[in-house]
């Protein structure tokens, strides 16, 4: 990273953060010190002596799983045998029996594997590739796929190619050797396969000594867990990864309590989760990330450091469970009729266990896991498919359940003042698991909230007073998303940007200053003003402003009202600027990938087709004060983009409105749906 960034990311440190990371860096000049010894061989094996594994899975938990998850985990597992994987965008065929843990899919590079880890800039595409590609396969997560496909078959073959995994990987990556010791969270989330992976092949004969009585597997558990107790991520990047490195710690050494330190390192996790759950969650429910897919992220990680404090007799106690149930509301609340959730802030798809089929619905499994684990309500939407997940983490639910420690929601909640989301809608839509007839669902998000967690927003987006709007779950009015992390410094700028969200930018600037690929700089102050109708009547009224550009000469206001006409079925949006003189600004509306549009003299015609291929169509009228164009897939500068999934993108149509916003003019924009 060039200077200038860890000067930027200095300015967000208070004095306390600052003597942290000094602490810091004495550990890791002394594991320098260690690692260059040689200690790895010396320290191969450790003088303890481990208990049976208890926490296992009933046998006949497998005759539970659904036929249709059942099988697409298998034919997954099948694929793996075969040496085939997906990671992110790229379909590998070189996960055979002894992979290269170290080599990028994506640009071929192959980072160093027996450098001293925090030597090691994992953030140089140059060096090591797209660290994002390194890491996800050593978290994992497809050795719980073969595990799990091996506990519902007994098919050894999949256990063998797991010990063929974990012994290759155990060989490459020593203690504190290559990228896969450079980050905590890493480390956590692998741990939690782990732990999965003893139960899932329990029944195997070679278990027991691939594992439990294994000096090596022994060692790599050891050193895990001490990692995580030792360096722990605090300050303003206690964000997720915090949660993750607790989580990892936790589960191990409650599924492994054969080290002297393992009720040291229980309590000492135990009591970060439960302070975190609350700290990093809005009273309402959401993530305070503000990026969606982390919410089902961290109540994955917590749910499954929970179940293991249950299965082992250490329970994180009521108020983390009712952290969870809140939670879970909260992620059946804000779906729509097809169960998306918001795309809002980043998303690198990451989960903290997965025993299904890659391509399930990660969603729809949220869902279901709260309504396994801490009871649907009346209002909770059905997802289609029961996954293998829920399942299994069932059998490790608490026994007699959790009660309720507070109130629940009695009806779906529309706002989340805490979070800054509001979610306009039509009131009688389709249920999510049937096909009866109706209207397509209109479904608007509305974004008044603070620009991320913690002093840097890590995984937050420049987007105040932005929109979302879907029907029938298609993208009409899109939040692009996020694409990548490292190495695209422009692209990565551009998703997190003002312009790229269904908002106002003026002065050819984003709302908040961004100082790097995980860092924005000045906060984007927010208030609500007005919301009406959001569950009962004809109109639903949000209202809110923002004061990002009071950086401007002179500063300005952005208002925005969005009413939703439940009967014409018609969005209207205004957006108004407060200031002393008129400002050049862009009015943007991003086009979901499946929407075409025409544009004509202020007024664009967009049509799509449903799921179910019918078609859709709406009419967008535009401010006529403003000069519009429609731009697709520009690259210089880049605009007109959609990310639908991590390091994938594909051109849409966004329409831009240039002009002059100046003080006492309205702004509308009127979005009429014809389906």
């Amino acid at each position: 990273m060039k200077l200038s960034w860890y000067v930027r990311r200095l300015s967000r440190m208070s004095a306390p953060e600052i003597a942290m990371r000094g602490r810091d860096s004495v550990v890791k000049l002394m594991w320098r010190r260690e690692w260059m010894k040689g200690m790895n061989a010396t320290r191969a094996s450790l003088a303890v002596t481990p208990a049976a594994f208890r926490t296992t899975l009933p046998p006949e938990l497998a005759f539970a799983v659904g036929e249709e998850a059942r099988d697409r985990l298998v034919a997954s597992a099948d694929q793996l045998l075969e040496g085939r994987w997906k990671t992110f965008a790229v379909e590998r065929d070189d996960v055979g029996a002894d992979p290269d843990w170290f080599i990028d899919p994506r640009t071929g590079r192959t980072g160093p594997s027996s450098r001293y880890c925090f030597e090691i800039d994992h953030r140089a595409e140059e060096t090591v590739g797209n660290i994002k590609y390194v890491w996800d396969l050593s978290r994992h997560h497809h050795l719980t796929v073969l595990g799990a496909a091996y506990f519902l078959t007994g098919d050894e073959r999949y256990a063998e190619r797991t010990r063929e995994h974990l012994t290759s990987w155990w060989h490459r990556s020593p203690f504190l050797s290559g990228v896969h010791w450079t980050s905590g969270i890493e480390v956590g989330v692998r741990l939690i396969s782990w732990v999965w992976v003893r139960r899932l092949i329990d029944a195997w004969s070679a278990t027991a000594d691939l594992l439990d009585r294994n000096p090596i597997f022994l060692r790599q558990l050891y050193d895990h867990q001490r990692y995580l107790a030792t360096l722990t991520s605090h300050h303003s990047s206690a964000n997720n990864h915090l949660i993750a490195e607790a989580a990892g710690l936790f589960a191990a050494s409650c599924a492994f309590p054969w080290f002297p330190e393992s009720d040291e390192w229980r309590e000492r996790a135990a009591s970060i989760l439960r302070r975190e759950i609350g700290r990093q969650t809005f009273a309402s429910g959401l993530n305070r990330e503000l990026a969606t897919d982390y919410h089902a992220f961290v109540f994955e990680l917590c749910l499954a450091a929970a179940l293991e404090g249950e299965a082992s007799g250490h329970s994180l106690g009521t108020e983390v469970w009712d952290w969870l149930q809140r939670m879970a509301d909260a992620a059946a609340a804000i779906v729509d009729e097809r169960l998306r959730p918001p795309r809002q802030g980043d998303s690198d798809e990451g989960t903290a266990l997965l025993l299904d089929d890659p391509s399930y619905d990660r969603w729809g499994a949220v869902v279901s896991t709260g309504e396994a684990l801490v009871g649907r309500l009346p209002w909770w939407p059905r997802p289609a498919l029961m996954d293998v997940r829920t399942t299994l983490w069932s059998a490790l639910a608490p026994r007699p359940p959790i009660t309720e420690v507070s109130a629940r929601p009695a009806s779906r909640p529309s706002l989340f003042a805490d979070a800054g989301m509001a979610i306009l809608r039509d009131l009688d839509v389709r249920p999510a698991d049937t096909t009866s007839a109706g209207a397509p669902e209109i479904w608007c998000r509305c974004d008044h909230g603070p620009l991320g967690f913690l002093s840097v927003a890590a995984h937050g987006h420049a987007d105040a007073l932005a929109l979302e709007v879907r029907c029938g779950g298609v993208d009409v009015l899109a939040d692009p998303g996020t694409y990548c992390y490292h190495g695209e410094r422009e692209w990565r700028t551009y998703f997190r940007s003002t312009l790229a969200h269904n908002t106002l930018e003026l002065g050819g600037v984003s709302q908040s200053v961004d100082g790097g690929p995980f860092l924005l700089l000045r906060p984007t102050p927010t208030q609500l003003l007005r919301v009406d109708g959001l569950d009962s009547g004809s109109k639903a009224v949000w209202e809110a402003e923002h004061r990002g550009y009071g950086r401007l000469s002179p500063a300005a206001v952005h208002r925005r009202r969005v009413e939703l006409d439940r009967e014409t079925r018609t969005l209207t949006i205004t957006d108004l600027v407060d200031s002393d003189a008129g400002h050049a600004g862009r009015l943007a509306f991003h086009l979901g990938p499946a929407v075409t549009a025409t544009l004509s003299q202020g007024v664009a015609s967009l049509r799509w087709r449903f799921h179910d291929g019918a078609e859709g169509s709406a009419e967008l009228r535009l401010p006529d004060v403003l000069e519009w164009s429609a731009i697709h897939g520009r690259t210089d500068p880049v605009l007109g983009w959609y990310s639908p999934a991590f390091d994938e993108r594909c051109e849409t149509t966004t329409l831009v409105g240039s002009g002059r916003f100046e003080r006492g003019h309205n702004y509308r924009s009127i979005l009429s749906f014809h389906c």
